[in-house]
């Protein structure tokens, strides 16, 4: 794949408001940042607890692929974790640099230069507990191969974090803006773009993203949609309205385990396990 592993440094992606090792959902002032991301850290920390449970170690490696200035590295290395985070570009690994060492993690933290397609280059191959795939599937060449590619690096047993941009998300933005063409068009594309200005190269549904995994030898163990109502509800709304926060969170929460949600949501989390990996299937859904 020639494309880099993720859009450039300025790209936004979510992240984990704490690098501790509790939920974001469990800090006192809860930013929209965490409505955006409360549901993935839940999935992931819960997936990560089980695999320490199955192997008995207290520290896994972890792989973050094109995870930039560790906006989910950093938190995961605050749970005891050695984290490798391979971005191609240097500015992000800077700041990575900077907030583990802020966050008090410097030690569990290690950034590399590379891309998809010289992922082996860099990194070793069935050499990790856990990959996070977060916002990368949507830039590179050939997804297929992006999902190969990381799933190889799993060991034996492991499990893989997958985030990518939903199509139906993405189509009701469109029409809700008014924009009903391009809403048309993003359900009429291919890659489902509603146009040449369209800034993401590329969106999936969840049996586009699940069809993937599967392909790539890998079981699916949880499908949850992501921001299906955070990006829609306005701010002013969140922020003065008295427990509002509280509340989306936990319609988030409960909105994520449905299907009937994951055609709506602006993003979709797919939890993949190496086939022979019964300590990684989620005992419930997402913490509430």
């Amino acid at each position: 794949m020639s494309d880099p592993m993720r859009p450039p440094v300025s790209h936004s992606r979510p992240q984990p408001e704490s690098p501790r090792s509790e939920s974001p959902r469990s800090e006192p002032a809860r930013s929209r940042a965490a409505l955006r991301t409360a549901v993935v850290w839940d999935v992931l920390q819960d997936a990560l607890d089980r695999r320490v449970k199955a192997t008995g170690r207290q520290a896994l490696d972890v792989l973050d692929t094109g995870g930039g200035s560790g906006n989910f590295a950093v938190p995961v290395a605050g749970l005891g974790h050695r984290v490798t985070v391979v971005d191609p570009s240097p500015n992000a690994l800077f700041a990575l640099e900077r907030r583990a060492a802020e966050a008090g993690v410097a030690d569990r933290v290690r950034g590399v230069q590379g891309d998809a397609g010289g992922l082996f280059d860099v990194v070793e191959r069935g050499g990790y507990d856990a990959v996070l795939c977060h916002g990368v599937l949507e830039y590179v060449d050939d997804p297929a191969e992006g999902v190969r590619n990381v799933v190889a690096a799993l060991r034996a047993e492991g499990v893989l974090s997958l985030l990518a941009a939903g199509l139906g998300g993405a189509v009701l933005a469109r029409a809700l803006a008014g924009h009903f063409t391009e809403a048309r068009q993003a359900l009429a594309d291919p890659d489902g773009r509603w146009g040449t200005g369209d800034p993401v190269p590329r969106r999936f549904t969840a049996e586009q993203l699940t069809g993937l995994v599967e392909a790539a030898g890998l079981r699916v163990g949880a499908v949850h949609g992501v921001r299906v109502f955070a990006d829609l509800v306005p701010g002013g709304l969140v922020d003065t309205e008295p427990g509002a926060v509280d509340a989306l969170l936990r319609l988030e929460a409960a909105a994520a385990e449905l299907a009937a949600f994951h055609s709506v949501a602006t993003q979709l989390h797919v939890l993949g396990e190496t086939q022979g990996n019964e300590g990684a299937r989620p005992p419930g859904g997402v913490r509430r």
